[in-house]
């Protein structure tokens, strides 16, 4: 992508009009961002996907959502969303399937227990009824857990999973019939800005030019490219993750929590008429290879011959690869650029996005109304990251609860 400095956004071919507020990302988040800003009035918002919708990291079959987190803004976040998600039937309108089938997290080490003691009592001082249980609870709650190994278990009842296709094309209905207009099959391929370099003018595309009032980048992992054409540092890079479904289960699975193992990231869940299973692989190396390699369940195997046994030869009938936004400190980057001041982003969720959408279409709504937030996400500005400030170098506190 190419960034220049301008006087006019016109170009031959540039469509004629008044600047329009430019979404860049199709995904889960770009459409949540567009839903919430058009409800609130307003008008000429055009997001831009280079593929079709939801067609990045938002393809994942299904996504879970919860408010377990250790940072109280993200555990905000989540607890708003996870009431948005309660009422998406009613505004914005679908059904998304969503399972509150809870979450549950294994612990297998004492200092690990002790970190997610304190981050339940952050939780239920903010609204959220998680707790920590013994290891026969866990395996209770899910007859495929061994408890034996275990030292303890989190458990929150109102977390679950949804189908984030289903939640994007709710959010994009509504925002189409509010006027938005969606320009799929589009890649930014550079932004103008003013002589002096503080203000987005267009939006340039493989398609056209776009005169803009403001740019939001909620392009995923793409996001640093986008910031940077912009002259906005954006640290987010691209990891791959992949998850993988096991053939229908005869006789069916109970209905189970969302179960992790902490310490190895393995984790499980229903599907449709099976399992969902997943894991981070810790030698995939950063990139956008989006390759599903069925090799990887093997990591998975491992695990589950020691935390669930009755999972380890599961058939697997097929899986998905998708893309992590990976930031240094696993938390995402939401806020109003400081030097460039129409632009406005909403990006490295680390895994957390599907389930923060909600919440964060409204944060933007609010930046970009001038109004106070509904939750205060100044601590996930951008600035954090700059060089030379010390200790924001780095990020405040690290989330400890990825996935």
């Amino acid at each position: 992508m190419t960034s220049t400095t301008s006087t006019s956004a016109a170009s031959p071919g540039a469509p004629s009009g008044p600047p329009s507020l430019v979404i860049v990302g199709g995904g889960v988040m770009g459409v949540s961002i567009a839903f919430h800003l058009a409800e609130a009035g307003v008008r000429d918002i055009v997001v831009v996907e280079r593929g079709t919708l939801g067609c990045g990291s938002s393809g994942k079959p299904i996504g879970g959502v919860r408010a377990q987190f250790s940072d109280p803004v993200n555990i905000e976040l989540g607890l708003r969303s996870l009431r948005a998600y309660g009422d998406f039937g009613r505004r914005p309108g679908g059904d998304i399937r969503l399972e509150r089938a809870g979450y549950l997290f294994l612990l297998s080490d004492e200092a690990d227990l002790a970190a997610f003691e304190e981050s339940v009592a952050t939780q239920n001082a903010l609204g959220v009824p998680s707790r920590v249980i013994g290891p026969e609870r866990a395996r209770e709650l899910c007859p495929y857990v061994r408890s034996e190994g275990l030292v303890g278990a989190v458990h929150s009842p109102d977390d679950g999973h949804a189908r984030p296709g289903l939640v994007i094309q709710g959010y994009a209905r509504a925002a189409a019939r509010a006027g938005v207009r969606f320009r799929t099959g589009t890649t930014v391929t550079g932004v103008d800005l003013d002589d002096a370099g503080g203000r987005v003018t267009a939006v340039r595309t493989d398609r056209g030019v776009i005169p803009c009032s403001t740019l939001v980048c909620a392009a995923g992992a793409w996001s640093a490219g986008v910031g940077e054409a912009a002259g906005v540092r954006l640290p987010v890079r691209p990891l791959r993750r992949q998850i993988a479904l096991t053939r229908p289960l005869d006789p069916p699975a109970p209905r189970i929590p969302f179960t992790i193992d902490f310490s190895s990231t393995a984790y499980f869940h229903n599907s449709d008429d099976g399992l969902l299973v997943g894991l981070a692989d810790p030698a995939q190396e950063e990139g956008f290879d989006t390759t599903w390699t069925p090799d990887w369940v093997e990591l998975f195997r491992d695990v589950a011959r020691r935390r669930a046994p009755a999972l380890a030869d599961l058939e697997i009938a097929g899986g998905w690869a998708g893309l992590y936004e990976v930031t240094p400190d696993r938390n995402a980057l939401i806020g109003r650029d400081a030097r460039v001041s129409n632009f406005l982003y909403a990006t490295g969720f680390s895994g957390h996005g599907f389930l923060q959408a909600p919440a964060v279409g409204e944060v933007v709504r609010d930046l970009f109304l001038g109004r106070r937030p509904v939750v205060d996400v100044t601590p996930l500005g951008a600035d954090r990251f700059r060089e030379g400030d010390g200790g924001a170098a780095t990020g405040g506190r690290p989330e400890a609860h990825v996935v």
